[in-house]
């Protein structure tokens, strides 16, 4: 793996961590991460006031490429929304009331939060 796609790779674990964190405070119940499928991947997967929350987490030091929510593309979210009814067949134990919801993290170089955005039921 070349040093972008790890530090890539470690910066998004680090801002899932930081999501998990902020979730978690605020009355959510986090079930799994990181579930993938032949559709996608999804970052967290947690449950609050009976509703299944299906979360993309995306996380930027800088703004070289723009906000940190504005990389959940339209083909992104349809991967999320495949991915997530798939998940939602194998746990038919689950609420059956879900959202797809995005954590957007502007972190400074330090790796300190300077920005969390939770955007709540983004397919609205």
């Amino acid at each position: 793996m070349n040093p972008q796609a790890c530090h890539k790779q470690n910066l998004g674990k680090h801002g899932e961590s930081l999501a998990c964190d902020y979730l978690e405070k605020h009355g959510y119940g986090i079930i799994d991460r990181n579930f993938k499928a032949r559709y996608g991947e999804i970052d967290i997967i947690a449950t609050k006031d009976k509703i299944l929350v299906f979360i993309e987490v995306k996380t930027r030091i800088n703004q070289k490429y723009g906000s940190p929510e504005e990389a959940v593309t339209p083909r992104k979210i349809k991967e999320v929304i495949a991915t997530a009814a798939y998940y939602s067949l194998l746990h038919s134990d689950l609420p059956t009331s879900h959202r797809i919801d995005v954590i957007a993290i502007q972190l400074f170089p330090d790796r300190t939060i300077q920005d969390l955005r939770h955007i709540e039921n983004i397919t609205q």
